[in-house]
This record gives C-alpha cells, sequence and structure tokens, in this order.
C-alpha cells in the first residue's frame, strides 16, 4: 500500500494521528489531520486510493507494510505506535472482544445445546477446540482464560 519513505514525506505523526506534511489536493492544508473514520478503522487517501491509517502509521516506524496489524487494547481508532503490533491473522483474530451475541457474558464459554451445561471452546492456530462441559459458570470461566493464556498467548483477550 505505502512503504516507509513516502508515509515520513506525506505525513508528520504526533501521539496517533497523523497530519499532512505536503498539499496533496486543492482541499488539503498542511498541518491538518489526515484522513477520516468510519466505524472501523481510520483511512487516509493516497494518490486516489484509501489505506488505513494504522498501516500508515506502522510503516512510518517499521517499513513494512504487507502484515496484518493488531491494535493491543482493541480499540480500532487508537492508532498510537505503542498500541500497534504486527500480528498473524490467527494472533488478531485471537485479540477480538467476546461476541454481542454471547449470553454466558464470559468470552469462548456458551451454553451446549444438549446438557445445557457450559461448554468452553475456541480457536488455536485454526483448529476449533473443546475443552470441556461444566456445571458451574465460575469454573468454566476459568478454564476459557487458561486456554486463552496457554493457546493465545500475549494476544489473549479476556472481554
Amino acid at each position: 500500500m505505502i512503504d516507509q519513505k513516502t508515509a515520513l514525506e506525506l505525513f508528520d505523526y504526533r501521539e496517533g494521528v497523523l497530519y499532512w506534511r505536503v498539499k496533496k489536493s486543492k482541499k488539503t492544508v498542511i498541518g491538518s489531520k489526515a484522513g477520516f473514520y468510519n466505524q472501523k478503522y481510520g483511512q487516509v487517501r493516497i494518490n486516489g486510493r484509501a489505506g488505513y491509517i494504522h498501516r500508515v502509521v506502522y510503516a512510518m516506524f517499521f517499513g513494512e507494510t504487507n502484515l496484518e496489524i493488531d491494535h493491543i487494547d482493541g480499540d480500532k481508532h487508537n492508532n498510537r505506535i505503542e498500541n500497534l503490533r504486527a500480528a498473524t491473522r490467527c494472533q488478531n483474530g485471537a485479540n477480538t472482544p467476546k461476541p454481542a451475541h454471547n449470553s454466558s457474558g464470559v468470552k469462548n464459554v456458551s451454553r451446549h445445546s444438549r446438557t445445557g451445561k457450559w461448554q468452553v471452546r475456541l480457536i488455536a492456530n485454526k483448529k476449533p477446540m473443546f475443552f470441556g462441559l461444566f456445571d458451574d459458570l465460575e469454573l468454566a470461566a476459568l478454564v476459557a482464560s487458561e486456554a486463552r493464556d496457554k493457546y493465545h498467548g500475549e494476544f489473549a483477550r479476556t472481554a
């Protein structure tokens, strides 16, 4: 999308925000914030193509652009370099919040339809894993937490 040299020529970076260094169009004001935010990620137009702000920021600091970039705190609008890290697709997926339709209130824990017990499941290395059925939600939550820590490591996210 963009290389480090181009990113450094076009933008200044301050606390997770990009500012224009050059006048790229009639509407561009040097020193003004670059980009816009949709409901998911911040985007910026470069040579007529939209690109993600977090990818531009990462490229400015590390020069790499063809990576999956993870927002450590899960806030897709927080593009501070301290909040960005390279990740695999699986690692990035492990750092997602619990789904909105989750009825247990605990990530990776749901009701088993036939038994009514709490089941613990997660995906690790592209493979679904099952960790058991439990009568007690607290025990299921503990097992889920330990499984996330073991299989997702630093990318494990609880909520």
